[in-house]
């Protein structure tokens, strides 16, 4: 895909709807637009259940539109009233919407210029696709839509519609503007190596829920974290740069770098290799996925060069660690088979914390769901991909229940 900004006018603050505006990514993503002096404006917020922290957003922000996960649109409009009331505000009326649309009617509100997608999971792709149907520039944090939605999401995006809001994706959209398509000779897309790095399988098989939550570098919520300690996450990043930048999987590689400075390389054809660093911060990729293709002044901090710094480059295990192959073998299969994938890795992380699988279960059950899958044989589309989707999760859990 190309990355040339075509759809924002020049002349006006960016109005952003934000989906997820609860969790980390939308908590972060207003505190960019917060901080721009006036770059930016919030046209719509979707939240999930938290309406507490969604109304004070709604109060501060004044978005003309608010959605939640609630099923009661009282409900959302006592929560904002009762904000309103305790910031001594009055006269502000959004349109509300509720229920399990509700991200997707904010993803294609048209009172927008950009969205920032930043819910997790495959529950992304219905807001994704609005957002690319509405003509929004698309700041994609889910990448799971992404994954599952493949050459689907891939048809409806128009060049330069989707902006990657993922760290190591913004950097490697940064790195590409060094060179031509046809000069790219590998992606190299790093990898903190999570809390586990160095064990050996077997030490794998006794992981604890609160072991692999504790990742060394970055604040994420339970399956993104989660994902992070199985390499699962690093396996989603290398088929979202496939399909981001239309580079063939055998040229795109996982590389350990402990210290999340470089967030990830591409290496041209004349041996130069191009790097993105800086202090791990998910403000950069928000505010540059937001703005693309203009930086925002300010949005963190950078490198300190004077004091002394060592960054490290490692191989990964891909035989402890055998998500990003398994990935690779998906996605080289069909283009449902990452439907699979995901959908299994969702229900089996959720079993993980529920401590009816080991920690190790999680990949197994992913390679069982995918070699127990044969493809629809059906034109690709939408309800294809949910068909799967939902086979894929049903599959799964049969196969949790018969290893209980």
């Amino acid at each position: 895909m190309s990355f040339q900004k075509t759809f924002i006018p020049a002349g006006h603050p960016r109005r952003v709807s934000l989906i997820g505006s609860t969790g980390s990514i939308g908590t972060q993503g207003l505190d960019v637009i917060e901080e721009a002096s006036g770059q930016f404006s919030v046209a719509a917020l979707s939240g999930g259940y938290n309406l507490e922290l969604l109304a004070r957003q709604a109060i501060k922000h004044r978005p003309a539109m608010v959605g939640s996960a609630v099923e009661s649109k009282d409900e959302l409009a006592a929560a904002i009233q009762e904000a309103a009331e305790d910031a001594s505000v009055t006269g502000y009326e959004p349109e509300l919407v509720v229920g399990a649309q509700a991200a997707t009617e904010v993803a294609a509100f048209a009172e927008a210029d950009v969205v920032l997608n930043g819910i997790t999971g495959a529950i992304g792709l219905a807001p994704t696709i609005a957002a690319l149907e509405a003509g929004h520039l698309l700041a994609l944090a889910n990448k799971e839509s992404l994954i599952i939605g493949g050459q689907v999401v891939k048809q409806i995006a128009a060049p330069g519609q989707i902006s990657p809001v993922d760290s190591e994706h913004s950097a490697l959209a940064q790195a590409l503007r060094s060179g031509a398509p046809e000069e790219v000779a590998k992606l190299l897309v790093t990898a903190s190596g999570g809390p586990f790095f160095g064990c050996s399988y077997e030490q794998l098989r006794d992981v604890t829920p609160a072991q692999a939550l504790a990742h060394p570098t970055w604040d994420m919520g339970r399956m993104v974290t989660t994902n992070s300690a199985t390499m699962v996450n690093k396996a989603l990043e290398v088929i979202e740069a496939h399909l981001l930048f239309d580079v063939p999987l055998e040229k795109i590689e996982p590389v350990v770098h402990r210290q999340s400075i470089v967030h990830s390389m591409v290496e041209f054809i004349d041996g130069s290799v191009i790097a993105q660093a800086s202090p791990p911060d998910m403000r950069l990729p928000i505010a540059l996925g937001i703005n693309w293709p203009h930086r925002v002044d300010g949005a963190a901090k950078a490198c300190d060069f004077s004091t002394a710094a060592s960054w490290t480059f490692e191989p990964l295990d891909e035989e402890v660690f055998s998500a990003v192959k398994l990935a690779k073998q998906a996605a080289s299969s069909s283009g449902t088979h990452m439907a699979v994938y995901n959908a299994a890795n969702e229900v089996a992380v959720d079993a993980f914390h529920d401590g009816k699988i080991r920690f190790t279960g999680i990949v197994e059950t992913i390679e069982r769901a995918l070699d127990a899958y044969t493809p629809v044989n059906a034109e690709l589309s939408v309800e294809t991909v949910l068909e799967t989707d939902r086979w894929a999760r049903a599959h799964a859990t049969k196969i949790i229940e018969a290893s209980a």
